[in-house]
């Protein structure tokens, strides 16, 4: 009996250990991911405005995309951590919901991304040919 109780107490405070660690690593994550998210909004924003400064042609969307999908995988790394600590179903499908939806915004965001390269490599192949029409003349 005496090795029973000790046993049960050494899991017990494994468990509240366990849960402590996961809480505090749940709460580093998603601070990690909103200071990621305001980082790149802000050094987009000032891009932006020195572009605007310099009449210079800029684009944010692909900077402020990749700081986005940054910002958000740290939060989903968050709540992956807190399905370890999960004590029911009915939380456990609350989670799976909203990393399912941060995923689908992941996957937008990543996309958009690609959307926006590949128009900037054709607008920068049609000024190039415009250059070069220009120079023949």
């Amino acid at each position: 009996i005496m090795f029973l109780f000790t046993v049960e107490s050494f899991l017990h405070g494994y468990e509240y250990f366990i849960e402590n660690i996961a809480h505090l690593v749940t709460y580093t994550l998603e601070m990690i991911g909103i200071v990621v998210i305001a980082v790149g909004a802000f050094r987009s924003i000032v891009k932006q405005c020195i572009n605007y400064v310099k009449k210079k042609d800029s684009n944010i969307k692909i900077d402020l995309g990749n700081w986005l999908a940054l910002g958000l995988e740290f939060k989903m790394g968050a709540e992956i951590i807190k399905t370890v600590v999960a004590r029911d179903l009915n939380e456990l499908a609350i989670l799976g919901v909203i990393i399912g939806l941060r995923a689908v915004l992941a996957l937008l965001i990543h996309w958009e991304i690609k959307t926006e390269m590949k128009e900037q490599e054709l607008h920068q192949m049609k000024k190039e040919e415009e250059k070069e029409a220009k120079e023949e003349k």
